[in-house]
């Protein structure tokens, strides 16, 4: 397979919703085309906001956002966040997911991060597996409330 990870156009979007819509992620539940177009619109208005899909061809197997963010902390180095990783169901543990990693963390190193940092659900202890496989230590505790 000849795996091409690029940042996504707007043509891309029914691919990436399909791949969420996957039951281990949002289980049918995603965004409109419609409103999709109009969130990935608004990607452009964060300096360094992006999505990424992985394909083979034509065909989407993957996808993960990239966000650099900056900092007065840590003497003004940056750092990044993945957020959203997902490969097709039918093709995981065929290195798609490594590769996609492999290509954040490259650009967080290129924008002078200190640090890339994910989270994940507490459930999904397969993804746990693979991102201690990266590399990624347990760090800390990651707080969310509903608001």
């Amino acid at each position: 397979m000849k795996l091409m990870i690029r940042q996504a156009v707007v043509t891309d979007l029914p691919g990436v919703l399909k791949l969420h819509a996957q039951p281990a992620i949002d289980n049918g539940n995603v965004l409109s085309i419609a409103k999709a177009e109009q969130l990935f619109a608004q990607f452009s208005h964060y300096p360094n906001y992006r999505l990424f899909v992985a394909c083979d061809g034509q065909t989407i197997l993957g996808t993960f956002a990239l966000l650099i963010m900056h900092n007065l902390a840590h003497q003004g180095s940056s750092s990044a966040i993945v957020e959203d990783v997902v490969v097709s169901d039918t093709h995981q543990s065929q290195g798609i997911g490594r590769d996609m990693m492999t290509h954040a963390m490259a650009l967080a190193r290129e924008a002078g991060c200190y640090k890339l940092v994910l989270s994940s659900n507490q459930k999904r202890e397969r993804a746990h597996a693979f991102y201690e496989s990266l590399g990624f230590q347990r760090h800390g505790f990651s707080f969310s409330i509903e608001i």
